[in-house]
């Protein structure tokens, strides 16, 4: 991971969910209150859930300066069960080598919102969630994050330098977990469940990779712990 200048503003790609959250909370311990988050909505399913988790982390931070966009064109192209209401969600058990909710070049997209807000606010900095060893997805990989930030720098006005950090993509959900812990992140607000938005299904791989994450870490989910949850408790 390639060092931080505390003297940059930062953008939070945050979509809620739980690597995300523990990326802007490293974001934050890094550039303090010059933290700006940015959400992406892209016609997921369950994009109203993540949307309050989004505002609740959001809130805790005290990141003022919000940004929600509106990629909704990814989710009309179809080609992914996390945006097709007619498809329905593999459960954890799925061993396809590419999972049907792989949304067709996504990270790209939420990235270069990133990068495009990232210039107008004059931030050298672009923090973001991606791990690689629970992913199969090809945009989660150390060789797309090489390739895009490759595009960066040569696409980009001269004088201007944004660097694309995600520093949790070569730990596995346990070490997030943990790192989330010691970083005081707050867990209990982040949605990870591709199904449902009322209540986590359990079934999902996203939702196993959660339960798997926090019980190798030995530490309990708050989300699935409280019986009684509602986004800012």
């Amino acid at each position: 991971m390639p060092e931080i200048s505390p003297s940059t503003r930062a953008v939070a790609l945050l979509s809620g969910g739980l690597d995300s959250c523990v990326a802007t909370a490293q974001a934050v311990a890094a550039h303090g209150c010059n933290v700006a988050a940015l959400h992406v909505s892209y016609g997921q399913r369950t994009a109203r859930r993540e949307r309050e988790a989004f505002e609740a982390i959001a809130d805790h931070y005290e990141l003022t300066q919000r940004l929600v966009a509106d990629a909704a064109y990814l989710g009309t192209m179809g080609g992914s069960s996390l945006t097709d209401q007619q498809e329905s969600i593999p459960g954890a058990d799925d061993e396809s080598l590419l999972p049907s909710t792989y949304v067709p070049f996504r990270n790209a997209h939420l990235l270069s919102v990133a990068v495009a807000w990232s210039e107008v606010l004059g931030a050298g900095e672009i923090f973001c969630g991606a791990h690689a060893p629970d992913s199969t997805y090809p945009d989660t990989q150390p060789r797309f994050f090489e390739a895009f930030q490759h595009l960066l720098d040569h696409a980009l006005p001269t004088g201007t330098t944004v660097r694309v950090l995600a520093p949790l993509l070569h730990n596995d959900k346990a070490t997030i977990v943990r790192r989330g812990v010691d970083l005081g992140a707050p867990l209990h607000l982040t949605w990870s469940c591709y199904a449902d938005e009322d209540a986590p299904c359990g079934r999902c791989h996203s939702c196993h990779l959660r339960q798997t994450g926090f019980d190798a870490a030995g530490v309990d989910d708050p989300l699935t712990s409280m019986s009684d949850f509602s986004p800012g408790r």
